[in-house]
Protein backbone atom coordinates (compact mmCIF):
# COMPACT_ATOMS: atom_id res chain seq x y z
CA UNK A 1 0.00 0.00 0.00
CA UNK A 2 1.09 3.54 -0.67
CA UNK A 3 2.45 5.68 2.19
CA UNK A 4 0.97 8.96 3.05
CA UNK A 5 3.90 11.48 2.66
CA UNK A 6 3.76 14.90 4.07
CA UNK A 7 2.23 17.56 2.36
CA UNK A 8 5.87 19.53 1.73
CA UNK A 9 5.14 21.02 -2.13
CA UNK A 10 3.95 24.31 -0.87
CA UNK A 11 6.95 25.84 1.59
CA UNK A 12 4.96 29.22 1.88
CA UNK A 13 1.98 28.25 2.62
CA UNK A 14 3.46 26.17 5.43
CA UNK A 15 5.31 29.34 6.38
CA UNK A 16 2.29 31.23 6.50
CA UNK A 17 0.65 28.76 9.04
CA UNK A 18 3.25 28.75 11.17
CA UNK A 19 3.09 32.77 11.35
CA UNK A 20 -0.63 32.57 11.82
CA UNK A 21 0.65 30.32 15.02
CA UNK A 22 2.87 32.33 16.40
CA UNK A 23 0.41 35.35 16.65
CA UNK A 24 -1.12 35.71 20.11
CA UNK A 25 -4.68 34.65 19.69
CA UNK A 26 -7.35 35.98 21.32
CA UNK A 27 -9.61 34.22 23.66
CA UNK A 28 -12.82 36.60 23.47
CA UNK A 29 -16.26 35.13 22.63
CA UNK A 30 -17.62 37.04 19.43
CA UNK A 31 -19.88 39.00 21.60
CA UNK A 32 -22.12 42.83 20.52
CA UNK A 33 -21.19 45.95 21.59
CA UNK A 34 -24.99 45.27 23.77
CA UNK A 35 -23.44 41.84 25.06
CA UNK A 36 -20.29 43.28 26.59
CA UNK A 37 -22.50 46.28 28.21
CA UNK A 38 -24.36 43.92 29.69
CA UNK A 39 -21.33 41.99 30.85
CA UNK A 40 -20.03 45.34 32.04
CA UNK A 41 -23.19 46.05 33.84
CA UNK A 42 -23.15 42.85 35.97
CA UNK A 43 -19.77 43.16 36.59
CA UNK A 44 -19.85 46.58 38.20
CA UNK A 45 -23.87 45.06 39.98
CA UNK A 46 -21.76 42.20 41.65
CA UNK A 47 -19.14 44.19 42.92
CA UNK A 48 -21.20 47.07 44.10
CA UNK A 49 -22.93 44.09 45.92
CA UNK A 50 -19.95 42.68 47.50
CA UNK A 51 -18.66 46.05 48.55
CA UNK A 52 -22.07 46.64 50.33
CA UNK A 53 -22.64 43.38 52.26
CA UNK A 54 -19.13 44.03 53.68
CA UNK A 55 -20.22 47.26 54.85
CA UNK A 56 -23.40 46.36 56.52
CA UNK A 57 -21.53 43.62 58.15
CA UNK A 58 -18.93 46.17 59.23
CA UNK A 59 -22.36 47.85 60.24
CA UNK A 60 -23.78 45.13 62.50
CA UNK A 61 -20.50 44.40 63.98
CA UNK A 62 -18.98 47.63 64.85
CA UNK A 63 -18.19 47.34 68.10
CA UNK A 64 -15.87 44.24 67.38
CA UNK A 65 -14.62 46.40 63.94
CA UNK A 66 -13.94 49.79 66.72
CA UNK A 67 -12.42 47.41 69.07
CA UNK A 68 -10.11 45.84 66.33
CA UNK A 69 -9.28 49.30 64.27
CA UNK A 70 -8.30 51.05 68.36
CA UNK A 71 -5.40 48.39 69.16
CA UNK A 72 -2.86 50.46 68.07
CA UNK A 73 -3.99 53.49 70.05
CA UNK A 74 -4.52 51.70 73.38
CA UNK A 75 -1.45 49.19 72.56
CA UNK A 76 0.56 52.98 72.93
CA UNK A 77 -2.05 54.15 75.56
CA UNK A 78 -1.36 51.12 77.51
CA UNK A 79 2.63 52.57 77.35
CA UNK A 80 1.53 55.98 79.12
CA UNK A 81 -0.96 55.61 81.78
CA UNK A 82 -0.06 58.44 83.58
CA UNK A 83 -1.30 60.55 80.48
CA UNK A 84 -5.48 60.69 79.94
CA UNK A 85 -5.83 59.73 76.10
CA UNK A 86 -9.02 59.15 76.23
CA UNK A 87 -10.62 60.03 72.37
CA UNK A 88 -13.40 62.45 72.54
CA UNK A 89 -15.77 63.86 69.87
CA UNK A 90 -15.81 67.74 69.56
CA UNK A 91 -18.82 67.80 67.05
CA UNK A 92 -22.31 66.74 67.08
CA UNK A 93 -21.61 64.95 63.52
CA UNK A 94 -18.06 63.40 64.80
CA UNK A 95 -19.80 60.03 65.92
CA UNK A 96 -21.96 59.50 62.57
CA UNK A 97 -18.63 60.33 60.08
CA UNK A 98 -16.70 57.71 62.27
CA UNK A 99 -19.06 54.95 61.55
CA UNK A 100 -19.45 56.08 57.92
CA UNK A 101 -15.95 55.57 57.38
CA UNK A 102 -15.55 52.72 59.08
CA UNK A 103 -18.15 51.11 56.89
CA UNK A 104 -18.02 52.46 53.81
CA UNK A 105 -13.83 52.56 53.90
CA UNK A 106 -13.48 49.49 56.13
CA UNK A 107 -15.24 47.52 53.33
CA UNK A 108 -13.05 48.02 50.47
CA UNK A 109 -9.95 45.96 52.47
CA UNK A 110 -12.33 42.36 52.35
CA UNK A 111 -14.52 43.43 49.58
CA UNK A 112 -10.80 44.33 46.85
CA UNK A 113 -10.24 40.52 46.08
CA UNK A 114 -13.73 39.78 45.40
CA UNK A 115 -14.04 43.36 42.99
CA UNK A 116 -10.66 42.05 41.10
CA UNK A 117 -12.11 38.42 40.63
CA UNK A 118 -14.90 39.98 38.78
CA UNK A 119 -12.91 42.43 36.96
CA UNK A 120 -10.80 40.01 35.67
CA UNK A 121 -13.51 37.46 34.76
CA UNK A 122 -14.82 40.76 32.19
CA UNK A 123 -11.25 41.66 30.91
CA UNK A 124 -10.20 37.69 30.63
CA UNK A 125 -11.73 37.07 27.25
CA UNK A 126 -10.23 39.32 25.64
CA UNK A 127 -6.79 39.06 27.02
CA UNK A 128 -4.06 36.56 24.63
CA UNK A 129 -3.16 33.44 26.50
CA UNK A 130 0.38 35.38 27.50
CA UNK A 131 -1.65 38.06 29.31
CA UNK A 132 -4.05 35.59 31.32
CA UNK A 133 -0.87 34.10 32.37
CA UNK A 134 0.43 37.21 33.71
CA UNK A 135 -3.09 38.37 35.38
CA UNK A 136 -3.45 35.66 37.82
CA UNK A 137 0.03 35.77 39.65
CA UNK A 138 -0.34 39.62 39.02
CA UNK A 139 -3.31 39.77 40.71
CA UNK A 140 -2.12 37.94 43.83
CA UNK A 141 0.44 39.63 44.26
CA UNK A 142 -0.48 42.98 43.83
CA UNK A 143 -3.38 41.81 47.10
CA UNK A 144 -0.34 40.28 48.84
CA UNK A 145 1.96 43.15 48.63
CA UNK A 146 -1.22 45.46 49.67
CA UNK A 147 -1.97 43.12 52.66
CA UNK A 148 1.49 43.57 53.91
CA UNK A 149 1.58 47.09 53.51
CA UNK A 150 -1.42 47.94 55.03
CA UNK A 151 -0.48 45.21 58.32
CA UNK A 152 2.98 47.01 58.29
CA UNK A 153 1.04 50.45 58.54
CA UNK A 154 -1.27 49.07 61.42
CA UNK A 155 1.09 47.30 63.21
CA UNK A 156 4.11 49.02 63.19
CA UNK A 157 3.48 53.08 61.76
CA UNK A 158 0.61 54.25 63.64
CA UNK A 159 1.77 52.89 66.50
CA UNK A 160 5.69 54.80 65.91
CA UNK A 161 3.47 58.17 64.92
CA UNK A 162 1.15 58.49 67.78
CA UNK A 163 4.79 57.63 70.04
CA UNK A 164 6.08 60.65 68.72
CA UNK A 165 3.05 62.65 68.46
CA UNK A 166 2.87 61.97 72.25
CA UNK A 167 6.63 62.90 72.82
CA UNK A 168 6.24 66.16 70.96
CA UNK A 169 2.80 67.49 73.15
CA UNK A 170 4.91 66.59 76.31
CA UNK A 171 8.14 68.35 74.79
CA UNK A 172 5.65 71.73 74.79
CA UNK A 173 3.48 70.63 77.41
CA UNK A 174 0.45 70.00 75.27
CA UNK A 175 -2.47 68.71 77.10
CA UNK A 176 -3.70 65.93 74.69
CA UNK A 177 -7.38 65.87 73.18
CA UNK A 178 -7.26 63.79 70.34
CA UNK A 179 -10.90 63.02 68.99
CA UNK A 180 -11.83 59.83 66.81
CA UNK A 181 -12.00 62.12 63.81
CA UNK A 182 -8.10 62.63 63.99
CA UNK A 183 -7.54 59.08 64.95
CA UNK A 184 -9.44 57.22 62.16
CA UNK A 185 -8.06 60.04 59.58
CA UNK A 186 -4.72 58.83 60.38
CA UNK A 187 -5.21 55.50 60.73
CA UNK A 188 -6.92 55.26 57.04
CA UNK A 189 -3.71 57.46 55.67
CA UNK A 190 -1.36 55.03 57.00
CA UNK A 191 -2.72 52.15 56.47
CA UNK A 192 -4.11 52.30 52.78
CA UNK A 193 -1.46 54.75 51.87
CA UNK A 194 1.16 52.49 52.80
CA UNK A 195 -1.01 49.17 51.61
CA UNK A 196 -0.65 51.07 48.02
CA UNK A 197 3.04 52.41 48.50
CA UNK A 198 4.36 48.78 48.74
CA UNK A 199 2.37 48.14 45.44
CA UNK A 200 5.54 49.72 43.15
CA UNK A 201 7.73 46.67 43.03
CA UNK A 202 5.19 44.45 40.98
CA UNK A 203 4.61 47.65 39.12
CA UNK A 204 8.76 47.54 37.86
CA UNK A 205 8.37 43.66 37.84
CA UNK A 206 5.41 44.29 35.62
CA UNK A 207 7.72 46.88 33.18
CA UNK A 208 10.22 44.12 33.15
CA UNK A 209 7.91 41.37 31.99
CA UNK A 210 6.44 43.31 29.20
CA UNK A 211 10.09 44.78 27.79
CA UNK A 212 9.25 48.41 28.94
CA UNK A 213 11.97 48.62 31.40
CA UNK A 214 15.47 46.76 31.63
CA UNK A 215 17.09 45.38 34.92
CA UNK A 216 20.48 46.98 34.41
CA UNK A 217 18.59 50.63 33.80
CA UNK A 218 17.25 49.57 37.55
CA UNK A 219 20.60 48.72 38.64
CA UNK A 220 21.71 51.95 37.45
CA UNK A 221 19.42 54.22 39.37
CA UNK A 222 19.71 52.26 42.31
CA UNK A 223 20.59 55.82 44.33
CA UNK A 224 18.11 57.55 42.73
CA UNK A 225 15.45 55.19 43.69
CA UNK A 226 16.36 55.30 47.21
CA UNK A 227 16.23 59.00 47.12
CA UNK A 228 12.54 58.73 45.60
CA UNK A 229 11.46 56.38 48.14
CA UNK A 230 12.27 58.08 51.13
CA UNK A 231 10.70 61.06 49.09
CA UNK A 232 7.17 58.68 49.26
CA UNK A 233 7.67 58.34 52.62
CA UNK A 234 7.97 61.76 53.17
CA UNK A 235 4.75 62.20 52.22
CA UNK A 236 3.15 59.02 53.26
CA UNK A 237 4.29 59.78 56.30
CA UNK A 238 1.80 61.80 58.72
CA UNK A 239 4.71 63.02 60.88
CA UNK A 240 8.49 64.78 59.60
CA UNK A 241 10.34 62.65 62.37
CA UNK A 242 13.38 60.88 60.33
CA UNK A 243 12.67 57.43 62.11
CA UNK A 244 9.01 56.96 61.12
CA UNK A 245 10.14 57.60 57.77
CA UNK A 246 12.93 55.79 57.74
CA UNK A 247 10.75 52.86 59.21
CA UNK A 248 8.61 52.93 56.43
CA UNK A 249 11.51 53.62 53.59
CA UNK A 250 13.26 50.14 55.05
CA UNK A 251 11.01 47.48 53.29
CA UNK A 252 10.19 49.76 50.43
CA UNK A 253 14.17 49.62 49.80
CA UNK A 254 14.20 45.91 50.30
CA UNK A 255 10.93 45.34 48.00
CA UNK A 256 12.67 47.03 45.28
CA UNK A 257 15.97 44.89 45.67
CA UNK A 258 13.15 41.86 45.27
CA UNK A 259 12.34 43.48 41.94
CA UNK A 260 15.32 43.70 40.69
CA UNK A 261 16.17 40.18 41.09
CA UNK A 262 12.94 38.93 39.97
CA UNK A 263 13.06 41.13 37.10
CA UNK A 264 16.86 39.80 36.22
CA UNK A 265 15.40 35.92 36.69
CA UNK A 266 12.71 36.83 33.86
CA UNK A 267 15.30 38.64 31.82
CA UNK A 268 17.63 35.34 32.11
CA UNK A 269 14.57 32.87 31.01
CA UNK A 270 13.81 35.14 27.90
CA UNK A 271 17.32 35.02 27.02
CA UNK A 272 17.13 31.16 26.77
CA UNK A 273 13.54 31.39 25.46
CA UNK A 274 15.25 33.11 22.47
CA UNK A 275 18.58 31.17 22.24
Amino acid sequence: MPRCLPNVSDPEKTNETKVLDATPRLREKPMGFFAHLEELRWTLFKSAAVYLVFAVLIGVFLRQFNDMLLWPYRHVQAEYPRLNMDLGTTTIMEGFNVVLQMCFIGALAPAAPFILFFVGQFVGPALTEKEVRMVLPAGVAALALFLLGAAFGFFLLVPSTIRVSIEINELFGYVIRWTPGSYYSLLMWLVLGVGLAFEFPLLIVLLVYLGGLQVATLRKYRRHAIVAIFVIAAVVTPTPDPITQTIFAIPLCVLYELAILVGARMEKKRRLKTA
